[in-house]
């Protein structure tokens, strides 16, 4: 025991009129980094006290356990609450069948009921204004008041035995320009604790109106601001009151104990070059960023500039974009619903008239996305239905897919028609996919037509699925994605004037409908494998798994067996080709019935390129 401590259990009354002399704002204490650190408490009868456990157990992130006390075997004076005896302001909330009916200035006349209710010490929530400083930002607290605001959020922690209730977050503005520092700041200051859990828009915590918290006082974000969130200690008076226990207590909202460092098991602090986080857009509307690991990043990059070869000498290194395959690769690690299209029926004069570039890549994007357990579906020309639907179920049967995919045909036919595919049950509010990926789709010219790399029009034998990539753009919360190798790809637009100056009859060929991320491949193909791997590196890093679930509930697994098994591999995509040629799909230059895409040989040109990215990932499936 501290000397302080000791000083606290003998003469409560004393110390804390001697903290409140030496530091008028003991109540935001968390920035704190020696001595006596601050915490809250929550009360519970005897019965609740190893389920609330396993709660704060599940959810350590959010709700540090720093201790818990027996009954009989603590006093609540040698917490030792700090309290303002100034201003009368009441140490405890009072809890009756989850229902907050007071606040308290003591517990003293609960001695009878306390001898049967466990006290547990939780550790006060990361405040960011340590980092802030270490940035050079001013203090922003709440216009002048004592308690910055915090909000309920629609992110559910884990529930366990009758204890679930919403995180609870605080809130920083942060300009723009030091988000990155300050993200690195905060980490290096509180270790996982430091970790913001969302960055941007508060609609997608489902918090409506930053300027009315659910408890204390606003602060106000000026223009250039991004909106940042921590987690809350509050979190801990939400579960007691989802637990509708008949009677509990908490610390009071702007009251602290103090506790012995010695009984914290501290967060690891610091930063290495592998877990520096990087902060990364990946959507305007709605605003949103996401974390990952400079070591993460690191490796997406090499994936990028291996696909980026350019086997044909179409000229496809004028069409780069930098970091095209790291924000859609984050967009899709964020998506729950995802949309993915391929076909380009270049061949016109055979049936089918599809090539083997296209449908491999979407597959082994398919398969990646369904081991993250999202909802995965196809959308492809109606005259190509049969054909796809039975590329889909030899693929399954073959274990190149663990689960049939969906197939989804739009036509069109009004100006409504894209609305209503890509709404959930009609309502403009509710995206049916969050996400859409082109892989090797045949792309709609500035003039209307759909043409091959040869200039042959090809618009009959195509659907106009361009509708619902140019829908998404006007509808919040969905992105999309364009893979291709020529410009003349569903989702070039976004580097049309590049292909104009610089792709083989280009001027009439470019892709006029533009993706939120053009990701450039020498063979589309490869970048369906490529953004499969990148997903891998994402919800293999720490730093990407914790900021992905909020910090609520145990980490998952890193590298889970079934991910592994789901990443492209030679073995997969040689079955991948076999069913292709099985069909009579063809080599997309040389119209090959073969093992070869795009003119090059499955054996050398691909497998090499599969197992180059495969070693990016780190993993031999």
């Amino acid at each position: 025991m501290t000397f302080l401590s000791h000083l606290r259990a003998c003469f409560p009354s004393v110390i804390r009129s001697f903290i409140l002399q030496r530091n008028s704002a003991i109540r935001n204490m968390s920035g704190m980094a020696t001595g006596p650190q601050p915490a809250s408490v929550v009360v519970l009868h005897r019965s609740l006290a190893p389920a609330f456990e396993s709660f704060c157990q599940a959810n350590s992130s959010v709700l540090p356990l720093l201790s818990r006390k027996e009954p009989g075997k603590w006093a609540w004076s040698a917490l030792g609450m700090v309290s303002d005896t100034r201003s009368g302001c009441p140490q405890f909330w009072k809890y009756e069948s989850g229902i907050c009916t007071g606040s308290l200035a003591s517990l003293e006349e609960y001695l009878e009921q306390l001898k049967d209710m466990v006290a547990f010490i939780l550790g006060c929530s990361f405040s960011p204004e340590e980092a802030c400083k270490e940035v050079g930002l001013p203090s922003r607290d709440a216009a002048g008041q004592r308690n910055a605001g915090a909000y309920k959020t629609t992110v559910p922690c884990s529930t366990i035995a009758g204890f679930g209730c919403p995180l609870v977050v605080t809130m920083r503005p942060i300009p723009k320009d030091k988000l990155d520092r300050l993200v690195q700041a905060s980490c290096s200051t509180g270790g996982e604790y430091g970790q913001p859990i969302h960055i941007g828009d508060p609609g997608l915590l489902g918090i409506k109106d930053l300027s009315q918290p659910d408890y204390g006082d606003p602060i106000v974000c000026h223009p250039g601001d991004i909106p940042v969130f921590w987690p809350s200690q509050l979190t801990s008076f939400e579960a007691v009151s989802g637990c509708r226990a008949p009677l509990a207590f908490t610390s009071a909202l702007d009251h602290v104990i103090l506790t012995d460092l010695r009984e914290i098991k501290k967060p690891a602090t610091g930063l290495t070059s592998k877990g520096i986080p990087e902060v990364h857009r990946i959507s305007q509307d709605p605003l949103h960023y996401s974390i990952i690991s400079a070591s993460a990043v690191q490796k997406i990059r090499e994936l990028e500039a291996i696909i980026a070869v350019d086997p044909g000498n179409r000229g496809i290194g004028h069409l780069l974009c930098k970091d095209e395959l790291l924000r859609a690769s984050l967009s899709l690690s964020h998506a729950h619903s995802v949309l993915i299209t391929t076909g380009f029926p270049t061949h016109f004069t055979h049936e089918p008239p599809e090539e083997t570039d296209g449908p491999p890549g979407a597959v082994a994007l398919a398969a990646f996305l369904q081991a993250l357990e999202k909802e995965v579906s196809m959308v492809v020309d109606q005259r190509a239905l049969s054909l796809h639907q039975k590329i889909v179920d030899e693929a399954v049967e073959q274990g190149v897919l663990k689960a049939p995919i969906p197939l989804l045909t739009y036509r069109g036919g009004s100006a409504e028609a894209a609305q209503d595919f890509l709404h959930k049950d009609g309502d403009p509010k509710s995206p049916r996919f969050d996400h859409l990926v082109a892989i090797e789709r045949a792309g709609r010219a500035a003039d209307g037509n759909y043409y091959n790399a040869r200039k042959v029009n090809i618009k009959h034998l195509v659907d106009p699925i361009d509708d619902l990539f140019l829908t998404a753009q006007k509808i919040p919360g969905i992105s999309s994605t364009g893979i291709g190798d020529g410009g003349n790809e569903l989702g070039m637009g976004k580097v049309k004037e590049a292909v104009k100056r610089h792709i083989r009859n280009g001027t009439v060929i470019a892709c006029d409908v533009e993706a939120d991320f053009a990701v450039i491949a020498g063979v589309s193909n490869w970048g369906g494998y490529a953004l499969a791997c990148a997903l891998y590196i994402l919800n293999s890093c720490e730093v990407h798994e914790r900021y992905l679930r909020k910090r609520t509930g145990p980490p998952r697994a890193l590298g889970e067996q079934n991910w592994i098994q789901a990443l492209p591999s030679i073995t997969k995509e040689e079955k991948m080709l076999r069913i292709l040629v099985k069909h009579q799909v063809r080599s997309g230059v040389s119209g090959v019935v073969g093992m070869e895409v795009d003119g090059l040989p499955f054996h050398t040109t691909h497998t090499e390129m599969i197992q180059k990215l495969l070693n990016v990932t780190g993993v031999h499936p």
